[in-house]
């Protein structure tokens, strides 16, 4: 077998986030390293991958970026900083230049591993509170608390920054580590605003369960400890702030989402689903028509197909008439607004099914038609589901409360609140036709849109019956 290919920066910059695969590189002391894996890449700045290195394994970030020695020096130094404070950050194996621009740093692959965010991904839809879950949670907690009585910060804090490794967890990313006070706690203040970026990416109904996470964090934050009512505002504004961030990133093109733009058509799709999807991408009109019609209307027109197995649901947001189209010309799509709002309702943890991909044909910066795909859930409607002579079983009781009681927490309105939109999914509702779905910025306007809806929810079934009796009981007063 020939060696793998040498190249330098400048190619690997060209390449973007698709080098080819294995490569090596010459560093500055004369020595190499092979690629052959890659795990991130930032097309032009940075890549990460599993490599080879003096005969062993290694985790390889290489700066390929034309300005990235400063990147290099945080990353060294912050791995430098955590190892100082003695707290637990994979060993590092060599920080040095690459023989034709960038720099390379090297640490000590750790296999078998499993980040925080990978744990918590199976375990993200337990009851807030689950003795598992806070399991899964305090290590990680605790050891935030010790950075921050080191006098560090990290920030760039996220659970799949935590890498669980043989029994102990570890510290990644160095490059996001900043010394505030070598040696010496946080204030309070400090301490409490970089916890509030771990903490505000739980779902919100995990804020109720402050007691349960402060007690993990202050066995070692000690005096960094923050106020609960300081943290609880530091949490709601950081969660703004990533909601704003996250929707912004679902229409461009990034790590998540990869995107295409053109004078004549526009698509989004979640870069993980992306080839598999690339058929439907290609032309979603002849995926729709090889699969079963759900619903052929004027303004949509929806057919579930299988695609490798999964099965999903297009939507095409047709343009009925002229008049329509026209109307419809300088707007953004619905599929467009389903898309954000689809995303924006799992990102507080409201059930609905997975957005993988939006298309919209147009002209310039004129749109026409549109599709959205979408995860296909397979439950019973309530309005099939459900008897209207008594009240839900306990496990549906359950989660409509919680379904309702989330969105009116996060002021969102459905529209269209009809019985078939809500879908039993084993375990929770599943909101679907998300066209008129909104986030409202005041109580007031809230108020009187969950009044619409909470009025077109009662109205699925007959104002004597026992369900709708205990619907207007349980749901929030309007």
């Amino acid at each position: 077998m020939s060696a793998p290919g040498l190249t330098v920066a400048r190619t690997l910059r060209a390449a973007g986030r698709q080098p080819s695969l294995p490569f090596r590189v010459d560093l500055a002391d004369g020595r190499q390293l092979t690629m052959y894996r890659l795990l991130r890449a930032l097309p032009g700045k940075r890549l990460v991958g599993e490599g080879e290195f003096a005969g062993d394994r290694v985790l390889a970030k290489l700066f390929i970026g034309r300005r990235c020695e400063k990147h290099w020096h945080q990353e060294a130094a912050g791995l430098a900083a955590l190892r100082l404070a003695g707290l637990p950050t994979p060993e590092l194996v060599a920080a040095t230049a690459m023989a034709a621009g960038g720099h390379a740093l090297l640490t000590v692959f750790l296999d078998p591993a499993e980040n925080l965010a990978e744990s918590w991904a199976r375990l993200s839809r337990r009851t807030p509170g689950n003795a598992d879950a806070l399991t899964l949670l305090a290590p990680a907690l605790r050891l935030l608390g010790r950075l921050h009585a080191a006098g560090l910060v990290q920030d760039d804090l996220h659970l799949g920054n935590f890498l669980r490794h043989d029994g102990q967890l570890f510290i990644i990313d160095g490059d996001a580590v900043r010394v505030v006070r070598r040696g010496q706690p946080l204030a309070p203040s400090e301490a409490g605003s970089n916890l509030a970026v771990l903490l505000a990416q739980l779902p919100p109904a995990w804020d109720r369960q402050l007691a349960a996470l402060l007690s993990a964090y202050g066995e070692a934050a000690g005096q960094c400890l923050p106020e609960v009512a300081t943290l609880r505002r530091q949490i709601e504004r950081v969660r703004a702030w990533r909601l704003g961030d996250f929707l912004g990133k679902t229409v461009r093109e990034c790590t998540l989402f990869a995107v295409e733009h053109s004078g004549r058509r526009f698509s989004a799709v979640l870069r993980q689903e992306a080839d598999w999807l690339a058929p439907i991408l290609a032309s979603p009109d002849r995926a729709m028509a090889a699969g079963t019609l759900l619903k052929d209307g004027a303004t949509c027109t929806v057919a579930r197909v299988e695609v490798s197995g999964r099965a999903l649901v297009i939507k095409r947001y047709n343009l009925k008439d002229l008049r329509h189209a026209l109307g419809r010309l300088w707007r953004p799509s619905r599929a467009w607004h389903s898309w954000r709002e689809a995303h924006r309702l799992r990102f507080f943890g409201i059930a609905t099914p997975a957005p993988l991909a939006l298309i919209e044909e147009r002209v310039g910066p004129l749109r026409r038609r549109a599709w959205l795909i979408s995860e296909f859930c397979g439950g019973p409607n309530l309005l099939v589901h459900l008897s209207a002579n008594c009240p839900p079983p306990p496990a549906e009781a359950r989660a409509i409360v919680a379904l309702f009681g989330a969105m009116c927490e996060q002021r969102i309105s459905h529209g269209d609140l009809k019985a078939t939109n809500l879908l039993w999914a084993g375990d929770r509702v599943e909101l679907i036709d998300l066209d008129a779905v909104a986030q409202h910025r005041t109580p007031a306007a809230h108020a009187r849109a969950w009044k619409r809806d909470r009025a077109r929810l009662l109205r699925n079934w007959p104002a004597d019956c026992a369900l709708h009796r205990w619907l207007d009981e349980q749901l929030p007063a309007p």
